[in-house]
């Protein structure tokens, strides 16, 4: 019998709102040695998730894009858009203006191999579970996939 997302995701989960102060998003994620998790609307729907990843940018800072000047015109040799994500995340004070918006989800239903496939292909490490209200029921992480794949 093949096993779903279901029968290894965990429940008991850890989430915050958009408007937790990051200080405190940073203080759970080191109390309970996890390195991420969702960030839920009051009606429990996932509107993020935030991870280490996510706040590297606060230690890092942000790097303006490389550009050239001719015939004093600006010319970006990359994108000036993925400079202002970055440093909104380098100066958020909340959750909600680091965090990553759209995450990627999975559902309780799917396999295992559809779950570890979404992860490697997206170079991601936990994918939240939720319903088809789009509401958080559970997330699943590598380290769950792992664990399962020992256990066989």
């Amino acid at each position: 019998m093949t096993k779903t997302v279901a029968d290894i995701m965990t429940r008991d989960l850890v989430v915050v709102r958009p408007e937790t102060p990051l200080k405190e998003a940073i203080q759970i994620l080191a109390e309970r040695r996890i390195s991420g998790f969702p960030v839920v609307a009051e009606d429990g729907k996932l509107v993020g998730v935030l991870s280490e990843t996510d706040l590297m940018r606060q230690e890092a800072g942000a790097v303006p894009p490389a550009y050239i000047l001719f015939l004093d015109s600006v010319i970006y040799l990359e994108s000036p858009n993925r400079y202002e994500r970055d440093l909104q995340k380098a100066l958020g004070q909340t959750v909600g203006e680091v965090m990553t918006r759209k995450p990627i989800t999975i559902t309780a239903a799917a396999s295992l191999r559809e779950a570890a496939r979404v992860m490697a292909d997206r170079k991601i490490n936990r994918l939240p579970v939720v319903d088809s209200a789009d509401r958080v029921i559970g997330i699943v992480t590598r380290g769950d996939i792992v664990r399962a794949m020992a256990a066989e």
